[in-house]
């Protein structure tokens, strides 16, 4: 299993906390809800594609300011 779809499956289930389950109305029992649902009350961007976004602005920054060194130099490390 990669770590996006970890990342996924933490995502959901924490949502799930959140939300709480859906009452079946026909039947009376209450059920979790499908990540459709969860998709569709929290519309955000995932965790993964944020942490995606982030790291590719980071990596971009340190190419533009020549390279690794001069990056964490930036970012207040020692080098």
């Amino acid at each position: 299993m990669g770590k996006e779809h970890k990342l996924r499956v933490l995502e959901n289930k924490v949502l799930r906390k959140i939300f709480g389950s859906k009452m079946i109305e026909a039947t009376g029992y209450w059920r979790k809800l499908h990540n459709e649902e969860l998709s569709d009350l929290y519309c955000p961007p995932s965790f993964v594609r944020v942490i995606k976004l982030r790291k590719n602005e980071v990596g971009g920054a340190c190419s533009a300011y020549g390279g690794e060194e001069r990056c964490i130099q930036g970012f207040g490390g020692e080098t």
